[in-house]
C-alpha cells in the first residue's frame, strides 16, 4: 500500500514586501508593492514497502545547489532515516518572486536574512507533511493543456494582449511547446477524497511582466491556490517541465494588462489539471525507485582571450560613452557582462572546463520524474522522452539547484547568430560569469539513459 504524506508550509511573511523581485532584464530595481497571492513551499512524501521520496516544490524562480545543499543537511538532522537522493527539490521559476541568489548577479537584490531562513522553513514543510499520513491511491492522466505557451526563439514579446486573451489563441508553432500536462491524483484510501495532486508541464511563467512589482507564484502558483480551494484539504504541487525556450503567451506587458492576463492563463491551467483529475486512472504499480548522480557537463571554448577582449571593447563602448545615461538597459546589461568577462577570465585560469551537477530519477511505478537543475528546452525534453524506457516520463527543470540554460543543438550552432539562442547559449551564461556548455542535449541524453540503466 502506498502511503502518502503532504503538507504546505507558507512563507507569506517573508519576503516582506519591497523586497526586489527576480528576472525581466538587469538592475530594474523593481521593488515589490503589494502580494498578489501568496508563494508556499509544498511538500509530498511517498511511501511503499521502505522505499520512500519526498519532493518539496517553491515558489520561486530557482533554489540554489547551496539552499538544496543546507536543507538535505537539516533534514537529515531531525530525520536520519532520510538520505539526500531520497529528497528532491524544485522550483516553478516564477519572475514575480524574490532574487533567490546569495550574490547580486544584476537580476535582483537578495534577500540574504530571508535565504538564510529558507532551508529551516523547508525542513519545517518537510517535518510537517511526515506528520500528516495516508494510505493512499495514485492516479494519472495525460490531458490537453493549449493556448498557453509561445516557442521565445520565435517570437519574444508575445502577440498583443488582445490576441492572447482568446479563448482559441494558439502561437504560430504550438509543436514547439508543451501542449499537454501530466495530471497525478492522490486519493486517501480511508476517506476516499482526493488530498493531493500534481501538474507537470512546461512554460517559463513570466506573465507577470517587467513593470508588475506584485508577489505571486504567476500562473502556475494562482491556477494551483484555486484548485487547492475548490478542493479543500488537498495540496497540489507544480512540477515546472522543459521551458527554457517556452514563454507564456503574455509576456513583457504593463503592470494592469499582466495582471488581467495572469487570471485568465491561470484559469486556462486549472481546467487542465481539472479534466486531467477526472480522467486520471489508477496506477496499480506504486514500487519507488530513485537513482542520483553526478555528472561532468563539458564547457565550450567560445570565450578564447580574443572573443574576450571583443566582448570588452563592445560593451565598454556601451557603458562609458560620455552622455551615458546608466539608468537605460543598454549601460545596465553591459555592465552585467563585464563583470561577467571578470569571472570567465579567472575560470579560463583554470585546468578543468567542466561543470558538475546532480541528475535525479524517480520512478513511481510507470510515473519517471527526470529531475535536472537546468532551464531544459524542448527539443531535448523531446529525445529524452523519446528514449526513456518508462512508460511515462518527465522531463523536469530546476531540480535540485539552478545550472543555467540547457541549450539544444541548434541554439549551440546558432550561438553566434543573432536571437534568443544567442542569448541561451553563450549571454546568458556570461551574464551568471559561468562558462557556456558545449555539447549538452547529447550529454543529457546520454546521462538519463545511464541512470535508467540502474534501474534494471
Amino acid at each position: 500500500m502506498l502511503a502518502f504524506f503532504v503538507n504546505k508550509w507558507l512563507f507569506l511573511s517573508t519576503p516582506k514586501v519591497g523586497c526586489e523581485l527576480f528576472g525581466y532584464g538587469p538592475y530594474r530595481n523593481r521593488k515589490s508593492i503589494a502580494v498578489r497571492d501568496i508563494l508556499e513551499a509544498r511538500t509530498a512524501v511517498f511511501e511503499d514497502n521502505g522505499s520512500k521520496i519526498a519532493f518539496i516544490t517553491c515558489d520561486l524562480a530557482m533554489v540554489t545547489e547551496e539552499t538544496v545543499a543546507e536543507t538535505r543537511k537539516l533534514i537529515r538532522e531531525r530525520h536520519p532515516e532520510f538520505a539526500d537522493h531520497e529528497i528532491l527539490i524544485s522550483a516553478s521559476h516564477t519572475h514575480s518572486g524574490p532574487c533567490c541568489c546569495d550574490f547580486d548577479f544584476g537580476w535582483g537584490s537578495p534577500e540574504i536574512a530571508w535565504l538564510m531562513v529558507l532551508p529551516y522553513r523547508l525542513r519545517e514543510a518537510f517535518t510537517a507533511a511526515l506528520e500528516n499520513t495516508e494510505d493512499a491511491v495514485i492516479s494519472q492522466a495525460l490531458v490537453p493543456c493549449r493556448h498557453i505557451g509561445l516557442n521565445r526563439v520565435y517570437d519574444i514579446d508575445g502577440p498583443p494582449l488582445e490576441e492572447v486573451l482568446k479563448d482559441d489563441w494558439e502561437p504560430a508553432k504550438p509543436e514547439l511547446t508543451d501542449t499537454e500536462c501530466r495530471v497525478i491524483k492522490i486519493n486517501s484510501v480511508r476517506t476516499g477524497k482526493m488530498t493531493g495532486f500534481m501538474a507537470y508541464f512546461g512554460c517559463h511563467p513570466v506573465i507577470g511582466g517587467a513593470s508588475s512589482r506584485y508577489i505571486h507564484g504567476d500562473f502556475t502558483g494562482v491556477a494551483m491556490h484555486n484548485l487547492m480551494r475548490e478542493f479543500p484539504g488537498s495540496v497540489g504541487l507544480f512540477l515546472q517541465g522543459a521551458q527554457g525556450d517556452v514563454n507564456s503567451g503574455c509576456v513583457y506587458k504593463p503592470e494592469q494588462e499582466a495582471l488581467l492576463a495572469l487570471d485568465v492563463f491561470a484559469a486556462r491551467f486549472a481546467n487542465a489539471i481539472r479534466n486531467g483529475l477526472q480522467q486520471a486512472e489508477k496506477l496499480d504499480d506504486t514500487r519507488i525507485q530513485i537513482v542520483s548522480r553526478k555528472f561532468p557537463f563539458r564547457t565550450g571554448m567560445i570565450f578564447t582571450p580574443e572573443k574576450i577582449a571583443q566582448i570588452r571593447e563592445e560593451e565598454s563602448a556601451v557603458l562609458l560613452k560620455p552622455d551615458v545615461d546608466e539608468g537605460e538597459k543598454p549601460p545596465r546589461l553591459a555592465a552585467v557582462y563585464l563583470r561577467g568577462l571578470k569571472i570567465i577570465e579567472e575560470l579560463m585560469k583554470q585546468k578543468s572546463f567542466e561543470r558538475i551537477y546532480e541528475l535525479h530519477l524517480v520512478r513511481i511505478g510507470d510515473l519517471e520524474f527526470i529531475g535536472t537543475p537546468f532551464e531544459v528546452m524542448q527539443a531535448i525534453k523531446n529525445d529524452i522522452h523519446a528514449a526513456s524506457s518508462a512508460k511515462y516520463p518527465m522531463l523536469m527543470s530546476l531540480c535540485n539547484g539552478s545550472g543555467g540554460y540547457a541549450p539544444d543543438n541548434h541554439s549551440i550552432k546558432a550561438a553566434d547568430e543573432p536571437g534568443y539562442a544567442a542569448y541561451a547559449a553563450i549571454r546568458a551564461p556570461l551574464i551568471f560569469g559561468k562558462l557556456p556548455f558545449a555539447d549538452i542535449h547529447n550529454e543529457l541524453v546520454s546521462y538519463v539513459k545511464e541512470l535508467e540503466k540502474d534501474f534494471h
